[in-house]
């Protein structure tokens, strides 16, 4: 009778286990995916930062004045392509 108990014992400790280690290796995933986002997510940050501090420069207000109104420099030729 005592056998017939600690196996039964014995078996659903298996089972517990089994179980747990399915929920521990979902666990890991879950973290490892999470990890890859906050990498990308660092990544896309220093991408905004340095874009930012380009923002800031008289370089990027000078690409922008030529690219949106056309501006030139008081010594530059333009050509344009025909249409």
């Amino acid at each position: 009778m005592i056998g017939c108990i600690v196996s039964i014992l014995l078996a659903w400790l298996v089972m517990q286990s089994n179980s747990m280690e399915a929920q521990l290796a979902g666990y890991n995933a879950k973290a490892e995916a999470l990890e890859e986002e906050i990498e990308q997510e660092k990544a896309r940050t220093e991408e905004i930062d340095e874009l930012k501090a380009y923002m800031e420069t008289d370089e990027y207000v000078e690409d922008a004045a030529r690219e949106r109104l056309g501006l030139v420099k008081d010594n530059e030729i333009v050509f344009e392509e025909e249409k």
